[in-house]
C-alpha cells in the first residue's frame, strides 16, 4: 500500500463560513472512499481541494510522485461546438487512443450507446452531456478517480453497471476512488471507507455506508452528545439496514449481531395492515383501476396493454430505464395525460398530490417567508399519534429557526425539495405520487424523509433510480419492460435480471437479422434493410430534429425567463407563464421522442 495523496492541516473559508479547519487526510492505493455529509458542508469543495482545483487558505495538498487524478465535477467545461469524439479523444494522456482498448470501448458502448460520436455538445440533452463527461473520465488511465454525484442522470441498470465497473476497475491494492453521492446503495456496494464532512472536520469510518451508520449511532450513543430525536432517526435507519435488503445481501464489515443489539427495542418501520386500514377509511375500497391502457408519444408506443388495480394503502415503486415512460405513466395515473387507448377509473374520494421533479409547486410562493407560508395551514397535524405544528414538522425535516424565517427563493436545492414535500403533505392528499423525490437531498435528509413517509396513511407511488430509497419506502415494485408493466416481487435485483435478459434477447434478434441479411449487411455498420437513399433521408431527418430541439431549448429558456419576470402576485399571469413553459417542454419531449425513433432506425 502506497500513499497517493496527502492533505495536511488544510483550512478553507468560503463566504464567511469555515468549511475546513486543520483537516489532515491521506489517500492510499486500494482506497475506495465514499464522502457523505449535509448539503452545504463542503463535500464537493473537498474534492476540488484534493484535486488542487481550489487552493486552500492554509495547509497543503501534496500528490505523491506522478500520481494522476481524473475528476468528474457536477458541471463540465465543454463548449457547445465540441464533438463527442473529440472529448473522448482528449481523455487519454498518451497517443494510445481509446478505440484500441477493449475496456474503453465497452465503457463507451454502455454509457453512450444512444449518442452519435460526431454530435456536438450543444445538440445533446443534459443527461447525455453528463454521460459523455463520465465516459471521458472512465476511459482515462488515472491513479486516483474522483467522482461528484456520478449517478445523476443514470437509470438503475446504468448505476448497477457503474458500481460493478468501479469495483473491478483496478486490481486489489491498486488505484484509488473518492466518490460523493447521495445514493446509499451505491456507497454500500462500492466503498470500503467513508469520510463524513461536518462542522469543518472530516471524520473517517471503516466499511461502507451500512457500517458507517452503525458506527455513527454507536459514537453518538457513547458520547451522549447527539439529540435523542436525531439518534432515534439513525437507529430506525439502522433497523432497515439490518432487517431489509442490505442485511440479506450480507455486506462485508457490517456486523449484524452488534447491530441487532442496538436496535433490539426499535419497532418495525411501519405496520402495513394498520396503514391499509387507515388508507381505506380515507379512500374507500376503490383507488385507481387501469384497463387496457396504451399510450403513444412521438409516433411510438410508450405503454402497451396496461391493466392494473392500485388499492388504498398500496406502496408502489416503479422501475425502468430512462425514456421507458415512467413519468408518462405517472401523468396517466393522476389524470393529467389521457391515454391513447383504454381507460382509467379513479375513485370518487381520491385526492392526488404529485411531487414533481421541477419544483413548480413553489413558484407562487418564491417571495414569501417560510413562517408565513406555514401559517396558512392547519394549526397541527397528527404524526405517530402526536399533535405536531407545521413549524415543528418543518424543524423535523431539518430546517433551523433561522431558515424558517427566510424567504423561499433563498433556500438551497435540498431545502426547497424538503419544503415542497412538506407543503404537499399539509394538503392531506390520500394518493401521493413522487417523481424522483431524492434529488438534492443528502443522506441524513433522505433518512428523515423516509421516516416521515413510514407513517403516512395513503397510497404511495414512487419513481426513483435510488434503489435504497425505493426498497425502503415501498412494499411492491413494478417495472416497465418493453412497454409493459410487470410485477417484480424480488425488487430491484429481479428487475435488473429481467432487464439484462430483455437486452440480450434484443441483441440476439438483431444478430439473427443481420446474419439472415447475408451479404446485404454492409461492413460499415449500415442498418439492415435500409437503402442508401433511405439512410440519407433518415440522416437528414435526424439533423433536422437536432436543430429543432436546439431551437426548442432556447424557447424553453425564454419562457422560463418570462416566468421569472412575471409579477409574483399576478396569479393569472403566473399560470399563463407556467403553462407556456410546460407547453414548450412537452414540445421538446415530442421532438426528442421523434429523434430517438429516427436514430434507432438509422442504427438498425
Amino acid at each position: 500500500m502506497a500513499v497517493l495523496l496527502t492533505c495536511k492541516d488544510v483550512r478553507l473559508e468560503y463566504t464567511s463560513k469555515e468549511l475546513f479547519r486543520d483537516v489532515t487526510l491521506g489517500v492510499n492505493t486500494g482506497d475506495r472512499i465514499g464522502i457523505v455529509g449535509k448539503n452545504g458542508d463542503g463535500k464537493s469543495t473537498l474534492l476540488k481541494v484534493l484535486s488542487r482545483r481550489i487552493e486552500p487558505d492554509g495547509g497543503q495538498v501534496i500528490p505523491s510522485g506522478n500520481a494522476t487524478v481524473g475528476v468528474l465535477g457536477q458541471t463540465d467545461s465543454f463548449a457547445d461546438d465540441d464533438t463527442v469524439e473529440d472529448i473522448l479523444a482528449s481523455a487519454r494522456t498518451s497517443a494510445y487512443v481509446w478505440q484500441a482498448d477493449r475496456k474503453a470501448r465497452d465503457i463507451v458502448d454502455e454509457l453512450l450507446g444512444d449518442v452519435d460520436p460526431t454530435a456536438t455538445v450543444g445538440a445533446l440533452s443534459g443527461g447525455q452531456r453528463r454521460r459523455v463527461d463520465l465516459a471521458r473520465i472512465l476511459i482515462g488511465d488515472w491513479d486516483i478517480v474522483m467522482l461528484d454525484e456520478p449517478t445523476n442522470h443514470l437509470d438503475m441498470g446504468a448505476i448497477s453497471w457503474l458500481a460493478d465497473h468501479l469495483k473491478h476497475r483496478w486490481r486489489r491494492n491498486e488505484g484509488a476512488l473518492l466518490v460523493v453521492t447521495h445514493d446509499r446503495w451505491f456507497l454500500d456496494t462500492v466503498c470500503e471507507h467513508m469520510w463524513e464532512v461536518h462542522d469543518g472536520q472530516v471524520d473517517p469510518f471503516e466499511g461502507g455506508f451500512s457500517a458507517y451508520i452503525m458506527q455513527r449511532v454507536e459514537r453518538d450513543r457513547l458520547a451522549a452528545l447527539a439529540k435523542q430525536k436525531h439518534e432515534n432517526q439513525l437507529r430506525r435507519e439502522l433497523a432497515w439496514l439490518s432487517r431489509g435488503a442490505q442485511a440479506r445481501r450480507s455486506k462485508p464489515k457490517f456486523h449484524v449481531e452488534a447491530a441487532q443489539e442496538l436496535i433490539a427495542d426499535v419497532p418495525t418501520l411501519r405496520d402495513p395492515i394498520e396503514l391499509k386500514q387507515m388508507a381505506t377509511a380515507r379512500l374507500g375500497k376503490q383507488c385507481l383501476e387501469l384497463y387496457d391502457i396504451c399510450v403513444d408519444r412521438g409516433g411510438r408506443r410508450i405503454l402497451s396493454d396496461v391493466t392494473w388495480n392500485i388499492g388504498p394503502g398500496d406502496r408502489i415503486g416503479i422501475l425502468g430505464e430512462n425514456g421507458t415512460g415512467k413519468t408518462t405513466l405517472l401523468s396517466v395515473l393522476n389524470g393529467t395525460l389521457k391515454p391513447t387507448l383504454g381507460h382509467i377509473k379513479i375513485g370518487k374520494t381520491v385526492k392526488f398530490a404529485t411531487l414533481s421533479q421541477n419544483l413548480s409547486e413553489l413558484t407562487d410562493i418564491e417571495d414569501d417567508v417560510i413562517r408565513v407560508v406555514l401559517g396558512r395551514y392547519k394549526t397541527y397535524y397528527m404524526v405517530e399519534g402526536r399533535k405536531l405544528s407545521p413549524t415543528a414538522l418543518c424543524e423535523r425535516l431539518g430546517f433551523t429557526r433561522d431558515e424558517i424565517n427566510a424567504r423561499v427563493k433563498d433556500l438551497s436545492g435540498g431545502q426547497r425539495r424538503r419544503l415542497q414535500l412538506l407543503l404537499i403533505l399539509f394538503d392531506e392528499p390520500n394518493v401521493l405520487i413522487m417523481d424522483e423525490p431524492t434529488n438534492d437531498l443528502d443522506t441524513d435528509m433522505l433518512a428523515v424523509t423516509e421516516d416521515l413517509l413510514d407513517t403516512w396513511p395513503g397510497t404511495l407511488i414512487v419513481v426513483s433510480h435510488d434503489r435504497y430509497f425505493i426498497e425502503r419506502v415501498t412494499d411492491n415494485q413494478y417495472a416497465i419492460l418493453d412497454t409493459h408493466i410487470e410485477h417484480v416481487p424480488g425488487g430491484v435485483d429481479e428487475y435488473l435480471e429481467k432487464l439484462t435478459a430483455l437486452q440480450q434477447a434484443k441483441a440476439g434478434r438483431t444478430q439473427a437479422q443481420a446474419a439472415s441479411a447475408g451479404s446485404d449487411v454492409q461492413p460499415s455498420g449500415e442498418a439492415a434493410g435500409l437503402s442508401n437513399a433511405e439512410r440519407h433521408e433518415l440522416k437528414k431527418q435526424v439533423h433536422s430534429l437536432e436543430r429543432k430541439m436546439k431551437s426548442q431549448r432556447e424557447r424553453i429558456a425564454k419562457a422560463q425567463a418570462a416566468l421569472e419576470d412575471t409579477d409574483p402576485y399576478d396569479f393569472e399571469a403566473l399560470a399563463k407563464a407556467q403553462a407556456k413553459v410546460q407547453a414548450a417542454q412537452d414540445a421538446l419531449t415530442e421532438l426528442e421522442d421523434a429523434w430517438l425513433e429516427a436514430s434507432e432506425k438509422l442504427e438498425g
